[in-house]
């Protein structure tokens, strides 16, 4: 095989040159670019919001890890996408590709763990596959439903929004990138309520995904380094990376990040501290302007950052167990 690698290439580009001409159907109300897609049956009050994702052995997660939550993990991650667009999920498939010589018992764990996610949340297992393979990976499907036209995209946001985003971030990788509580419940208060401009979970880092916000709305943001909720975890890793860089660039903290209008911001605050414990931290601004992300540091100086994250084919660190 010959031509440009996709480590050459890099994930987003990869991506964006695959789907260029997929998903143009006209009942396709949200395409391929965002947490999940949405399609439309006609003459029904839903739109069907539709996602996948996969979790695989020595990528997502360790082989020592508990089969339980790596079952957890892949409908975590699938609900959460859910959460993202603020829709109720409905039913999940898994495809599960296993070596011949995993144990019977290590997969009904597997399974054990994503039917307790997935009923936390309402959601039905309703099929799947079985396959084998050199290491274990699985791979999830996930249907969830939506009133007509009111799915949260990434897409939204305009100059002067708010941009918040819940719980604390960064050093997923001490335990939470497996054990994470998809904001589920908090996606659907939020789309219901009709607070965000825009929304997407924090999946492959902050940084990384508010500049898919920024790209989806033509916008630039500006960002408070002293308000980034910074996790304990980011701080216990000693491994030489400021805490910030942790809760900055990390992958798989699995937060919902989203963005209000100016005129919405004071009721939503009090809004959320009445029905939520959950933080929810009010992180910056968006402006107007190319993508561009800046960082203000507590002296007043500014920094313009790269959107660096997790990239599946150019990063050596981030979602690795």
């Amino acid at each position: 095989m010959t031509g440009e690698t996709l480590e050459q290439i890099g994930e987003v580009e990869v991506i964006r040159r695959l789907t260029r001409r997929l998903g143009e159907a006209l009942n396709v109300v949200v395409g391929i670019g965002d947490d999940a897609a949405v399609v439309r049956f006609e003459d029904d009050s839903h739109d069907l919001v539709l996602t996948t994702d996969a979790v695989i052995e020595g990528i997502h997660f360790s082989a020592e890890a508990p089969s339980a939550d790596v079952g957890r993990k892949l409908a975590g991650r699938l609900l959460s996408d859910l959460a993202a667009m603020g829709a109720e999920p409905l039913w999940i498939l898994c495809n599960v590709a296993a070596p011949p010589r995993t144990s019977f018992r290590d997969l009904k764990q597997l399974y054990a763990g994503m039917k307790r996610i997935a009923a936390r949340f309402g959601a039905d297992i309703v099929g799947g596959d079985l396959s084998r393979a050199e290491s274990l990976h699985l791979h999830g499907f996930a249907a969830g439903r939506i009133p007509c036209q009111r799915a949260v995209t990434r897409a939204g946001a305009r100059p002067g929004d708010a941009i918040f985003v819940t719980g604390a971030l960064g050093g997923s990788i001490l335990g939470k990138h497996l054990r994470f509580t998809p904001r589920v419940t908090e996606g659907l208060w939020l789309r219901k309520s009709g607070w965000p401009s825009a929304m997407i979970d924090v999946s492959d880092g902050l940084l990384r995904d508010l500049a898919h916000i920024l790209g989806s709305s033509r916008c630039a943001a500006d960002i408070e380094v002293r308000r980034i909720p910074v996790s304990p975890a980011a701080r216990k890793l000693g491994d030489g990376v400021p805490p910030l860089d942790h809760a900055l660039r990390d992958g798989e903290d699995f937060e919902l990040l989203f963005t209000v209008p100016p005129d919405k911001v004071e009721r939503f605050i009090r809004s959320w501290k009445k029905k939520f414990r959950l933080r929810c931290t009010k992180i910056g601004t968006i402006r107007a302007g190319p993508p561009a992300i800046n960082l203000r540091k507590p002296d007043g100086s500014v920094v313009r950052v790269s959107a660096e994250g997790y990239d599946h084919f150019c990063s050596q660190g981030g979602k690795t167990p």
